[in-house]
């Protein structure tokens, strides 16, 4: 679970509905004819964009900002460090019986004992990477059409409020619901543009990048292990891909 993104989501929507409950009556930003406007005008028009299964799959990846548990590229260089002593000793068929924790480093595990060229299976792992990359911007470029969205159907329902106020200037009674669909439509598709939708799709471009970036690092160990290097070379190439914060750690755990 990603406490950050469960903490954000409700820490906003608490501080809104805490500013309308200390302010009076919560009843009153209940309007559903508002609510259609923002909620079903801008899904309506996410379909219309993207295909129907695609917007669906979008809310499964969605997800990935939530329980997502990223991997630490410490323990990774330390499996594959591991792995690249197995073959240095019994050779890459050694590594057919070795526990593997990652499933892309075990593909590329499985790729070496298979006895396939170095090339084909840099081929093949770089293709997967940019397949999940790719699925992974789907679902981002999602998100943000419903934040592009959500504030022009609050426009929207704005202008029909007003026409609808303006229309009953002769009737005051019709005045006030009028106003409140002019006002509440722009407040529905500020909050959820703004607090929801554009937040989440920033979360999963982070997940995105942090994914590419560990499974970058795995690709380098699967070609080391076949071009035979020695582990502690390998240990100091994948260390370039920690911060020189982290790296110092790892450097000085080793040392104690």
């Amino acid at each position: 679970m990603d406490l950050a993104t469960l903490i954000g989501l409700l820490g906003s929507f608490g501080v809104i509905i805490g500013a309308v409950v200390v302010g009076g009556s919560a009843l009153i930003f209940l309007n559903p004819p508002s609510l259609l406007i923002v909620l079903g005008g801008t899904l309506m028009v996410v379909l219309m964009k993207f295909p129907l299964a695609t917007t669906l799959g979008a809310f499964k990846i969605a997800m990935k900002a939530f329980i997502h548990k990223g991997e630490d590229a410490n323990k990774l260089i330390q499996e594959g460090v591991a792995l690249a002593n197995v073959a240095r000793k019994e050779g890459v068929l050694g590594l057919e019986n070795q526990e593997v924790s990652n499933t892309f480093l075990k593909r590329g595990i499985t790729f070496c004992v298979d006895g396939h060229e170095p090339e084909f299976v840099r081929s093949m792992l770089t293709k997967d990477i940019n397949l999940t990359i790719e699925r992974h911007e789907t679902g981002q470029r999602i998100f943000k059409a419903i934040a592009d969205v959500a504030p022009a159907m609050g426009m929207i329902g704005t202008l029909i409020g007003l026409v609808q106020m303006l229309s009953a200037m002769d009737d005051p009674k019709k005045i006030g619901p009028a106003m409140a669909v002019a006002l509440l439509t722009t407040l529905y598709g500020a909050v959820l543009a703004n607090a929801f939708a554009m937040p989440i799709a920033d979360k999963l471009a982070h997940r995105s990048s942090e994914e590419r970036h560990n499974k970058q690092l795995i690709l380098e160990t699967i070609s080391a292990i076949q071009e035979g290097v020695n582990p502690r070379v390998m240990e100091e190439l994948l260390k370039t891909y920690l911060p020189p914060s982290k790296r110092e750690n790892v450097e000085e755990k080793e040392a104690a």
